[in-house]
């Protein structure tokens, strides 16, 4: 019961944690947006987040996961704190590499992301904004490892309250291009420096060690690639919609996946609890069978949660957007459930990971990227932001299917035919809410509810387990019992 009690602990404070930082930049988007006189600032600003996401993948070069994996190795605090101030010196040292390329190379990034050299000043914002989220990473580590949960509630919950809070007044200002860039910086500094101050007798310069770094870089480089293409995944759309369109259709596009990502949500929640869960039953017996309904299960919720988000995007859009920003109301679902096919990706190339074969899990990944990238050249010409937003998800599908494929011919992955149905049953409710009722409220809510009473009935011998559990855990607390 300890584990499962850990379990739910790591998945309620660390998932609401990542929720946190993630619900309060949603519910501001209406306000941010309307505060913008053209979508083309909102594009701006989405960009500037983009290439801080991308420049710092290049300051930590997975030394984040390096530093985590080795923090663990030993009991000994002196060791703990080696590793420690290796990786926040080595990351200080990539960052500020990486800060200094993009000062340099202002004009031809500015023409690339946004579509055009006068946008030059807002590189160097995005080049500060990068040192510190690079460096922020490392520094901030500790208190998670430490499983400080208070003091990771309260900061995540801060950093974006102190972002807006900076963001707002500028917006009402007028400096409609700087806002959010700024104001990102801002709340990263300030979080550095309360990080910094609680954190401090972990990092010291005169413990950096060459041989814990080579260590540390093993683990490390490895999972760089991984992070490059998630990037592609999640970002390179915007940047080719920048130069293909146009930077107002840009800002179109992040607001909708801004309100389609709320489904992240659910994948943040998810991956704050399942990292544990995943390798402390990899040695049972039936891992295999158990890993693989966890991927049948998630897979069908997702489904599901999906068909109602299809049915409400017209009328969401219509009643919190302005005009303008209407027309993202058709990719909102594509950019839902992408995210979901990330999360089911992840649990089952998990797999691959316990028999300790890391390569194809960035291979297929990789297959999938490069599907993205041409379907956005195809599709973005012709049909505009959503054929965006379909080659997002066409390459997280693409990535799960050949995934399921290799796994089952491994015998590390069963997959039932009612599964099948059900994947079955969900291309062809998208596809027919996008051709004959995709703003149709009423019809799209009964056609969900259809379909998901379906998938009620092919599971309904695991939701009479769940129900049976629940009440026996109902009855347990009523009595004083524990879990």
């Amino acid at each position: 019961m300890s584990k499962f009690k850990l379990f739910v602990e790591n998945f309620l404070v660390y998932g609401f944690g990542g929720i946190i930082s993630k619900v309060i930049p949603l519910i501001m988007v209406p306000v941010i947006t309307r505060l913008m006189p053209d979508t083309g600032y909102y594009g701006i600003s989405d960009l500037s987040f983009t290439l801080v996401n991308f420049g710092s993948a290049f300051a930590v070069m997975g030394m984040f996961d390096a530093m985590y994996r080795m923090f663990f190795e030993k009991e000994d605090d002196d060791y703990k704190k080696v590793v420690c101030s290796t990786t926040m010196t080595f990351t200080l040292v990539t960052s500020v590499i990486v800060f200094l390329i993009m000062v340099i190379l202002k004009e031809p990034i500015a023409d690339w992301f946004f579509d055009d050299p006068k946008y030059a000043y807002i590189v160097y914002l995005t080049a500060l904004g990068t040192l510190v989220t690079g460096t922020n990473s490392i520094i901030s580590a500790p208190t998670r490892m430490q499983n400080k949960r208070k003091v990771y509630l309260v900061t995540n919950t801060l950093s974006p309250l102190i972002a807006y809070a900076v963001a707002i007044p500028l917006l009402l200002m007028g400096c409609y291009t700087i806002a959010m860039p700024l104001a990102a910086v801002i709340s990263g500094v300030v979080l550095e420096i309360a990080f910094g101050v609680m954190n401090r007798s972990w990092f010291s310069l005169k413990l950096f060690d060459k041989t814990i770094l080579r260590q540390l870089l093993a683990i490390g480089i490895p999972l760089f690639p991984n992070f490059l293409i998630y990037w592609l995944f999640n970002s390179c759309d915007r940047i080719m919609i920048t130069n293909m369109i146009d930077l107002g259709a840009a800002g179109v596009y992040s607001a909708g996946s801004k309100l389609g990502h709320i489904s992240q949500l659910i994948y943040i929640a998810f991956a704050g609890g399942w990292q544990f869960f995943a390798f402390s039953t990899m040695k049972e017996k039936d891992q295999v069978k158990q890993n693989s309904q966890v991927f049948e299960y998630l897979g069908v919720i997702s489904f599901a949660a999906t068909f109602f988000m299809c049915a409400v995007s017209s009328t969401l859009f219509r009643a919190v957007f302005t005009e303008e920003y209407y027309p993202a109301y058709i990719i909102a679902p594509y950019l839902f459930i992408a995210p979901l096919l990330q999360m089911l990706f992840q649990v089952i190339a998990n797999q691959f990971i316990v028999v300790k074969k890391t390569w194809p899990n960035m291979v297929i990944l990789l297959c999938g990227a490069v599907i993205n990238v041409i379907v956005n050249f195809l599709l973005i010409p012709v049909l505009g932001i959503e054929g965006a937003a379909l080659a997002t998800l066409l390459g997280y599908a693409v990535s799960d299917v050949i995934c399921v494929i290799v796994l089952c011919r491994m015998k590390l992955m069963v997959v039932t035919k009612r599964f099948l149905l059900c994947t079955a049953l969900a291309a062809g409710f998208f596809a027919a809410w996008r051709l004959l009722f995709d703003s149709q409220l009423l019809i799209g809510l009964a056609a969900a509810l259809a379909v998901s009473g379906i998938f009620v009935l092919l599971y309904r011998p695991e939701l009479r387990w769940l129900l049976s559990k629940l009440r026996r855990v109902k009855t347990s607390t009523e009595d004083g019992g524990n879990l």
